[in-house]
């Protein structure tokens, strides 16, 4: 159903939006997300669970609290409350509370009196002042700390609150959206988290789910995302993934959810330029996924990523497509792996046919030797006498080869792009 269909040209101008949604069938929903959330993408089963629950709660004036990892859209859903709700046409204001220093949070959220303290030349309005009447999105406030976090229980109990230095009350009609990405119940089993605090925030929760758990929302985030990075780096000729590469990318784990997947295709098309972006094209750990390895999670996600340190994926030849095989005769296989103790391993069509514009062998082999080796040291963990008998080599050769081209992983420093 469609809103040109005539059974519901004269419902929808009639009802308000989140009213007209919680009413309707949810097979209905799902061909009114676009119109009704175009903030968010997705049409998985999972995220329309998500944006129903959004559609009733943004009626209420209650507080909510959105669970959720980091990168998987907990601002977009509150701006999609805020708009449905009856405070749209007043203030939405944003805060994280983990970026602003303790010191300074607490002018940033009530506000100050001039002269309250060294450097306030002025009288300063805190986010309850300018969001009056409107809402007030508190991003990461798992990470508050616990002298604040009384201070804005009692905020949301009394409705009012004192500026930094100041002594008269000032009324707060504002609905607070909190969003954390920290287990609170274990903060408050923990002592870092106030009991009542949460009690009073998670009156409505919501829970976003991570990409992985919505993975077929992730071909069309990929359609979207490429489509605001050509318009935002235009090149003569717009970037397309082909469908191959497309279907690697939609298995992956993503640690880092939206926000990871949204950097990695801004990325790709600068460094691609304009035209097709296809497998070979992709960061190594990607192109990983064509040897039949499951998808990664967050280590191995970071690990792979450090230990190749052209992550743009512009290297001259991709990774190798090698294909255990359990048909191929005997005799083939003692000729094309003459170790015994070793697994005998088949090699594509293409393999070892000269491309018409030449190649650097000695560039190509070298290039096949670390893909191999890295990926031998990842799967035992960076252990060098198991990764020499997987690539049936002598553990002194594997060491001068890793130190000579300084291709041992390292330690990864962020599990996101």
């Amino acid at each position: 159903m469609s809103y040109s269909d005539k059974r519901t040209e004269n419902v929808l101008p009639q009802m308000p939006v989140a009213k007209l949604l919680y009413e309707l069938p949810l097979a209905f929903h799902t061909e009114t997300w676009v119109h009704s959330f175009p903030e968010i993408i997705g049409r998985s089963s999972a995220m329309c669970a998500v944006l129903e629950c959004v559609a009733k709660i943004s009626r209420s004036d209650s507080s909510v609290l959105i669970n959720g990892e980091s990168g998987t859209g907990k601002e977009l859903i509150a701006q999609g409350i805020h708009r449905l709700s009856n405070r749209n046409h007043k203030p939405f204001i944003a805060i994280n509370c983990s970026a602003i220093p303790e010191s300074l949070l607490e002018s940033e959220l009530f506000g100050h009196e001039k002269g309250a303290f060294t450097g306030a030349i002025q009288r300063h309005h805190g986010v309850f002042e300018r969001a009056n009447g409107g809402t007030l999105f508190l991003d990461e406030i798992g990470d508050m700390a616990p002298a604040l976090q009384s201070k804005l229980l009692r905020v949301l109990q009394e409705k009012t609150f004192t500026p930094v230095g100041g002594k008269e009350l000032c009324r707060a009609d504002v609905r607070v959206i909190a969003a954390t990405h920290v287990d609170l119940d274990g903060a408050i089993i923990n002592g870092t988290f106030r009991s009542d605090l949460y009690y009073r925030i998670n009156v409505l929760p919501v829970t976003l789910p991570a990409l992985r758990e919505r993975s077929e929302d992730i071909p069309l985030l990929l359609a979207y995302f490429m489509e605001v990075s050509n318009r935002m780096h235009p090149q003569q000729q717009p970037c397309w993934f082909t469908q191959d590469a497309s279907a690697i990318l939609s298995s992956q784990a993503w640690p880092g959810n939206i926000r990871q997947l949204q950097n990695l295709v801004e990325r790709l098309v600068v460094m691609r330029g304009g035209g097709q972006i296809s497998v070979e094209h992709l960061p190594r750990e990607f192109q990983m996924a064509r040897l039949g390895q499951s998808p990664m999670n967050a280590n191995d996600f970071a690990a792979s990523r450090a230990a190749n340190s052209n992550s743009f994926g512009v290297q001259a030849q991709a990774p190798l497509n090698w294909k255990t095989s359990a048909s191929i005769p005997p005799s083939s296989l003692q000729s094309l792996n003459p170790r015994p103790g070793i697994n005998a391993m088949t090699m594509p069509d293409s393999f070892g046919t000269l491309p018409l514009q030449g190649i650097d062998l000695v560039g190509f082999i070298e290039s096949l030797e670390n893909s191999l080796i890295t990926q031998a040291l990842l799967r035992t963990d960076n252990n060098r006498n198991q990764a020499a008998k997987l690539l049936g080599m002598n553990r002194t050769t594997l060491v001068e080869r890793i130190k000579k081209r300084k291709i041992s992983p390292m330690n990864p420093a962020s599990e996101e792009l």
